[in-house]
Formats: C-alpha cells, structure tokens, sequence
C-alpha cells in the first residue's frame, strides 16, 4: 500500500507539466490558425509577459541590494574605523578578514545558497511547510560545520606565518580574526534566515532589520575600537555583536510575523531526516560560491608577498571592499533571479524561468555599464574614505579603471550563479569555477604580478581573465538548458525532500 502511494505521488509530480505542456501546444496552434492577427496579439502579450517580469525582479531585487549593502557596510565600517588607527592595522584587518572569509563565511555562506533551491523550489509547487523543515536542516549542518572552522580561524597567526606572510601583519592579522569566531556561529543562522525569507518574497522585513543593525553597528565599533582599548580586535566583536542583532531580529520576525505561518510551524524532527539530501546539495553549492570567493582571498594574501606589502595589501583590500560595496547591486539581482527562476521551475512553468533569466541578464549588463562609469569618475577621491595616506590614494585611483572592468564580469557571473542555484545545476558550475579560476585566472595573476612585475593591478589582471572564462562557460550552459526538464528535475526534488508521515 505504502509502495502504492509513492508511485502515484510520483505520477501526480508529473502531471502539472504535461498540463503546461497541453496548454502551450493549444497557444501554439491558436497563434498559427490566427495569423498576422494573433501574432501581433501574442507579441503584446509578450511584451506584457516581459514589462510584469521586469516588475517583480526590480520589487525583488531593490530591497534585497539594500539587505546586501547593510550587511556588508558592517565590514566596511569596522575596515574604515581600524583604517584610521594606521598601515599595519588596516593590513591586519584586512588579512584577518579575508582569512576569515577564506576558511569560515564564504563555505558557510555557500553551503546555506542550497537553500535557493530548496526553498525557492518548495514554496514554488507550494510545499510550504517544507521551507522551515529545510531552514532547520541547514542551521544544524552550519552550526557543526562552525565549530572546525572557529578552531582554524583561532590559529590565524600560526597559520600566516606558516604560509611566509610578513609577522607583524600575521600578529595584526591573527588578534582580529580570532575575535570574529563568534560571527561564524552568527552567519550560519543569519544565512538560514535570509534564504527562508527570500524564497517567499519576505525582503522589506529583511531591510528594515538589516538597516537597525547598521545604525546599532557604528556607535558599538566606534566605542569598541577607539574607546575600549581593544584597537582592530574591538572592530571583529563589534563584528559579532551586529550580525547576532541580526540573527535575533529575523528570528523573532519569523516566530511572531503571520507571514511566516505556513513556512514556519515550529522545531521539528522531520529536520534530523534527509540531511544527506541537503549536503548533496550544499557541497557543490559551497565548492561553486568558495572556489570564486577563495580566488580572490588568494589575491590578498599574495599582494602581502610583492614588494611594499603594507601599500600592496592595503590598496587591494580597498578596492576588493570598493568591490564588495559595488558587487551588492549584482547580489542582490542574483538572489532575485533565484528566486523567481526557483519558484517557477517548482511550478512547473519553464517558460516563465527562461523569461525571468533573460530579464534579470539584461538589467544586469545595463547597471554594470552605469556602476562602472561612476568608479572611474571618482577614481581620484575615492582612496580619501579609507585612508589619509597619499601614496594609498594615488595607487588606489591607478586601479580603479581595472576595479570596473572586474566589477562588470564581476556582476555578470554573480547573476547567472543565481540563475544556475535556482535551477539547481551547481554541480556543472563548479566545475566551471574550478577550471576558470585556479587553470587560468590564479596562475595569471601570478605571472603578472611576480613574473612580469604588474604588481597589484597584475593580480587584478588575472582575476579578470578568469571572470571572461567563467562569464562565457555559464552563458552557453544555459543557453543550452533544457528547461522543461529542469522543471521535472525541480518537481522531483521537491516531493524526495518530503519526509513520509511514517517516518517521523
């Protein structure tokens, strides 16, 4: 009887795509009966089709830029606050922020991206008790995952040393990322939250909690970093302070919010089941996210190893935070693009996530051009933000045109990534971001920057060869997708992710 079940629940995940299959072919057949006039009706109805989608991207993606934004200028003020306080701080915040990145938030923030399948899948075919059951499953993985990774990150100067970095930067460096082990337990939460929330369209709450954070964020670092005495470690709690802030407003938003009462039922154990479903999924997720994430930490920390490492690491960690600021409207473009091509796909309309793809490319190219425009008009005053020292300043307006090239293939890639997670097609991705990055951008850069003696623009250079790879190898993945049979796969993950009744 049991066995019985499955097989027509099974049938049933197929049914709603033979009936949008129906449904096409009659509008097919209705436009070739018609003629001229039908087809002119069909292109309004297209245009239509394309300004509504326009719509629901830009209400999607505007507060999700802002949530982006927020949650990264928590960084960005505690980098410009240790800033102030001179070369060697700035260069050990900065080394100890990408080495926390390196090891710790960019594999937790790429294993909770799963979530934009899962979720954005789930709530598409409307299984909506299902998102709280996969936001729990996520959290218990992260937070396991948290603990190897807080010890790594508590041996940062060991580490630096180890691996030839300059010591007074690995000291600097090793005190500030060690105080920033309590903002991996944060993220695993704060990552969880943001994917439940943004697969349902839940993204005003979201900005305007991210945007209490932020306020509360810069009286506690500027107190903690020039009134306690702890220097650019009282920057890494301040860190943690905000993102558990954070964590506690979405955490009470959805306990109490009604807008969460389908998604979220309360704590259950259904969580504790399939969690290996979930990490076939995370993995390539994170190994996707990390492979692009780590390639740019490695450009930090071989800056620290050109001559002059303190101008080196100080202008790169400028322009890869100038970067991170800029790279928040693409961000939030992506998780917009998930979204919509994950619901649609657990809907069963291939059709409309194709359309939404292509949409959320077009903005994206459009935005990049003006964004870039901009960094170069600013070029020469930008360097002022973060620091006092003309030589930083000077050095930082000569990369600037390079930073804006980087950002639009930046920009690009960061989109067509949230295409591919909402598709759920990590797996070909990551292959993808291995090949590009680690077989052409890193030795690129290596031999620009050490063997031609490009410097740090060298290392820019690289990166940006291996964005053109990557840019061009996602574009023709999906060109070339199948999207009515992403939409079965979409409906078969959602109904294996289901734990039977009898099981719990």
């Amino acid at each position: 009887m049991e066995r019985g079940d499955r097989e027509e629940r099974k049938f049933s995940l197929h049914s709603p795509l033979i009936q949008v299959s129906r449904e096409n072919s009659d509008a097919a057949l209705n436009v070739n009966e018609g003629g001229r006039i039908n087809e002119r009706g069909t292109s309004i109805s297209s245009n239509k089709k394309i300004f509504e989608e326009v719509k629901k991207q830009l209400w999607l993606a505007g507060p999700l830029i802002s949530v982006s934004l927020l949650q990264n200028f928590i960084q960005i003020v505690s980098v410009m606050f240790v800033g102030h306080l001179g070369e060697l701080p700035l260069s050990g915040a900065s080394i100890g922020t990408s080495f926390a990145s390196f090891t710790g938030l960019s594999l937790l923030t790429g294993m909770a991206s799963a979530l934009d399948t899962l979720c954005g899948q789930s709530y598409g075919a409307k299984h909506y008790q299902m998102l709280g059951i996969h936001m729990q499953r996520a959290i218990f993985v992260l937070v396991i995952v948290s603990i190897p990774l807080a010890i790594i990150l508590a041996n940062t100067r060991s580490i630096l040393v180890f691996l030839g970095q300059d010591y007074d930067i690995a000291k600097e460096a090793g005190q500030y990322a060690s105080a920033m082990v309590p903002s991996l337990f944060a993220y695993s939460f704060l990552q969880c939250l943001v994917r439940f929330l943004q697969a349902q369209y839940i993204v005003f709450p979201m900005m305007l909690c991210s945007g209490i954070t932020i306020l509360f964020h810069i009286p506690v670092c500027w107190a903690l970093v020039f009134k306690s005495g702890l220097g650019s470690r009282g920057a890494a709690f301040a860190n943690a302070i905000s993102h558990w802030s954070n964590v506690l407003l979405l955490a009470c938003y959805v306990r109490f919010s009604p807008s969460c009462a389908k998604t979220w039922t309360g704590f259950s154990n259904e969580a504790l089941h399939n969690v290996l479903t979930f990490i076939r999924l995370a993995i390539p997720s994170a190994v996707m996210l990390c492979l692009v994430s780590w390639s740019f930490e490695m450009v930090i920390l071989a800056a620290g190893l050109l001559p002059n490492p303190e101008l080196e690491t100080s202008v790169l960690s400028i322009s890869l935070s100038t970067a991170g600021i800029v790279w928040m409207i693409p961000l939030g473009l992506s998780g917009a693009a998930s979204v919509r091509v994950s619901n649609e796909l657990g809907a069963g309309h291939p059709d409309t996530a194709r359309l939404a793809a292509c949409v959320v490319l077009v903005i994206t190219i459009t935005q990049g051009l003006l964004v870039g425009s901009v960094l170069i008009l600013i070029r020469k005053i930008w360097g002022y933000a973060y620091s006092n020292e003309m030589e930083v300043v000077r050095y930082l307006a000569a990369v600037m045109p390079i930073l804006a090239a980087c950002n639009f293939l930046d920009g690009l890639q960061c989109v067509l990534s949230g295409i591919v997670r909402g598709s759920g097609l990590q797996k070909i991705a990551a292959y993808i971001n291995l090949g590009s990055f680690y077989f052409v951008g890193i030795p690129s850069a290596i031999l620009l920057a050490f063997i031609l003696h490009i410097g740090g623009r060298g290392l820019w250079l690289g990166i940006i060869s291996a964005l053109i790879v990557q840019v061009s190898s996602l574009l023709i993945i999906l060109i070339r997708a199948n999207w009515e049979q992403e939409a079965k796969k979409a409906l078969e993950r959602v109904y294996n992710s289901t734990v039977p009744v009898d099981m719990v």
